[in-house]
């Protein structure tokens, strides 16, 4: 069943919206960088299906793409957290409603490490110290004698904040926290780098190996996969949103209706993430 909740509070505005959603410019769908492969994929296809459309797929973080909605400049966001109550107050201010949210995708963040990294599993817990700088050698999680070296997303990254909020439970990044402007340029810092340690989206692991994940002590460790993130076991899991302004209409709602049909959902599966439902 599609998740589509919204809120609509100036039906007059919809027209507008719906004749905005799509003009010479094509329609432009901007955010998360997590989320921008398996949002040009999505929008390849749809171009291919409907000759003459045209979708602009562009990143820039989940913040980035959530400023472009509340100011206008895009159609869509692409996030890989829920928007804020601020965010969402902000919307409200300008345009009498507070945004429609759309379920389109599930992703297992993944923690990347080095492939020579013997380090096999870590807890919530563990997890939580070293980015928050209360273990600093990997010899304290059972690994070699050598300092933890860390790299995250910039703080305009729906990760950074999903990250932050469910893993560090609000707490502060270390100040030697290295970070990078986008889940690539973690996996390839990560891979370059025996000692390094990455969070990023499931589809970007390459080069680097998934470390097993354990809610706590008593709990499994569990990698990230298809089955694992479908049933809940693996504890890292989120979902990928898009947003709009009003109820999609128009050009924004078959682009959306089609990301939402089998084959969009199939497509997420492809490019290594998982269907909503």
């Amino acid at each position: 069943m599609r998740r589509l909740h919204h809120v609509i509070t100036a039906a007059a505005l919809a027209a507008t919206f719906a004749g905005s959603a799509y003009g010479a410019r094509g329609l432009t769908v901007k955010g998360s960088d997590t989320m921008v492969i398996l949002g040009q994929r999505w929008a390849e296809q749809y171009m291919n299906a409907n000759p003459g459309r045209i979708i602009q797929v562009t990143g820039g973080g989940s913040g980035t793409g959530i400023a472009a909605l509340i100011n206008g400049t895009t159609e869509i966001c692409m996030a890989s957290r829920p928007m804020k109550a601020d965010e969402k107050r902000k919307l409200r201010d300008r345009y009498q409603s507070m945004g429609v949210e759309i379920a389109v995708a599930k992703d297992g963040l993944s923690i990347y490490l080095n492939e020579q990294n013997p380090v096999k599993e870590l807890s919530f817990e563990q997890l939580r110290d070293i980015y928050t700088g209360a273990i600093t050698n990997w010899k304290q999680v059972g690994g070699s004698d050598a300092q933890i070296v860390l790299y995250g997303r910039e703080n305009s990254s729906g990760t950074y904040v999903y990250f932050k909020d469910n893993v560090l439970l609000g707490r502060d990044y270390s100040a030697r926290c290295q970070t990078l402007p986008g889940t690539a340029a973690v996996v390839n810092a990560v891979a370059k780098d025996p000692n390094g340690i990455g969070y990023g989206g499931a589809a970007y692991a390459k080069g680097v190996r998934d470390c097993a994940v354990k809610k706590d002590a008593s709990s499994p460790a569990v990698l990230p996969s298809a089955a694992t993130i479908k049933d809940g076991s693996y504890p890292v899991t989120r979902d990928l949103y898009l947003y709009t302004r009003l109820k999609p209409a128009g050009e924004a709602k078959k682009f959306i209706d089609y990301v939402l049909s089998t084959e969009g959902q199939s497509l997420a599966t492809q490019v290594g993430y998982f269907p909503i439902r």
